[in-house]
Formats: C-alpha cells, sequence, structure tokens
C-alpha cells in the first residue's frame, strides 16, 4: 500500500514542480514531512540554493503534531524576515493540505511570510 501512496505524492509533485519555481525575491517553500518530524526550507531555484531551513528535530521536538508544526511555519517564517524575505510561493510536496501541513503554512502566515 505505501508503494502506491508514495508514487502517487511523487507524482503530484512532478506536477506541481513544472509550474511552481522560486526566485531571490519569491522563494519556494519546500515541505517535508515524515513520521517524525517535519522539515521546511525557501529556495531560490534560480540560484539553486536554500536560503532559510527551519525543523522540527532543530527546535528539539520528538514527535510530530499540529502545534510543533505551526511552530517549525513560525520559525522558518521569523528567520525569513531577518533576511528580508516576506513572500514566497507554496509547494505542499504532494502532500494533502491538512493537518500537519496546513499547521505549518498558517504558522508562517501568521508569523508575517505571504504565500
Amino acid at each position: 500500500m505505501s508503494s502506491v501512496k508514495s508514487e502517487r505524492r511523487q507524482k503530484i509533485k512532478w506536477r506541481v514542480r513544472k509550474k511552481v519555481s522560486g526566485t531571490p525575491e519569491r522563494p519556494r517553500l519546500s515541505v517535508f514531512r515524515s513520521n517524525t518530524g517535519i522539515y521546511a526550507q525557501l529556495i531560490d531555484d534560480i540560484a539553486g540554493k536554500t536560503l532559510v531551513a527551519a525543523s522540527s528535530l532543530e527546535l528539539g521536538f520528538k514527535s510530530l503534531n499540529i502545534d510543533n508544526s505551526k511552530q517549525v511555519g513560525t520559525s522558518l517564517a521569523k528567520k525569513a524576515t531577518e533576511l528580508g524575505l516576506n513572500a514566497c510561493v507554496f509547494d505542499r510536496s504532494g502532500y494533502l493540505y491538512h493537518g500537519n501541513i496546513k499547521a505549518l503554512a498558517e504558522g508562517a502566515r501568521e508569523a508575517g511570510l505571504n504565500f
């Protein structure tokens, strides 16, 4: 079952990545979620560089839940505003916009990141 699910997510990810690209002014907010953590980074696709990154491991969380995901989004947005980045495009990497992914996005929006 998991291979079918991961193949579906990979197809969605490729389809989205054909259309969504990050620039230095408006980087791409890429999200990865595992069973134990959530990771987010702002990427400039033109230069091929990660500008800002945040993760649940970095913040010292041992498990993944909605509150922790929201704090990761807030942490990422604070780091981005320190660099002068206020806008981005959201790449959910094929995950449903639900639960932890939604919490991360809402946390980033509340902390001042526009997308």
